[in-house]
């Protein structure tokens, strides 16, 4: 009991280790995966008191109050509504017990400590994340300049006269290809799986 309270206060139990594939299924995140959904866990952090597990649609968080308390609260962060931004890795200095991941994912910041002996890991882990938020604000910069372009085409068309065209018409015909547009682009770029990414850098 003493000793559990003592890696509480030091910090210690917030220390998470990197959990090999062939254990995924074990852990308490896998319950909320949805492989019914073809969803696909690609990396899983575990510390005393939280998880942290990184599917192909989104980041999963089991958030332990402490490692003396079972209660958890389950957050989940799909990739197409929580862009992940400052994508930061932290090295170990010589007394360091471990290494830090940080990024933002919507608007939540994180800091992961992870065991340094897993530094080989957890690169992996940061060059996945680091590729997906570059994707992300690409998807960004195309979205916005459909939007620009639209408007563009917008003015254009009000700027005809009345008697050049048919007003209800017209105005039904922009509608609908506006929103066809702006659907059709926000599909192509607002990107949902990036099981393609942690293949490419997750070497499991």
């Amino acid at each position: 009991m003493f000793k559990k309270l003592a890696s509480d206060l030091t910090g210690f139990s917030d220390i998470g280790e990197v959990i090999d594939p062939s254990d995924f299924d074990k852990a308490d995140s896998d319950d909320y995966v949805l492989h019914e959904d073809n969803e696909k866990i690609y990396f899983l952090i575990k510390s005393k008191s939280d998880e942290y597990c990184f599917t192909n649609l989104g980041m999963i968080h089991l958030d332990g109050t402490s490692a003396m308390s079972s209660k958890r609260v389950l957050y989940r962060y799909p990739y197409a509504h929580y862009p992940i931004k400052h994508v930061m890795f932290e090295t170990a200095g010589t007394v360091d017990l471990d290494v830090e991941v940080k990024f933002t994912i919507g608007d939540k910041p994180y800091s992961i400590d992870i065991n340094k002996k897993q530094i080989e890991h957890v690169k992996d882990l940061y060059k996945a994340l680091l590729a997906i938020e570059e994707i992300q604000r690409e998807g960004r910069r195309m979205m916005e300049y459909a939007n620009t372009s639209l408007t563009h085409s917008v003015s254009i068309l009000s700027g005809l006269r009345e008697g050049d065209m048919n007003v209800p018409n017209t105005f039904k015909e922009l509608n609908e290809q506006s929103f066809d547009w702006l659907q059709r682009h926000y599909h192509e770029w607002n990107r949902k799986d990036f099981g393609t990414v942690y293949e490419k850098y997750i070497n499991n």
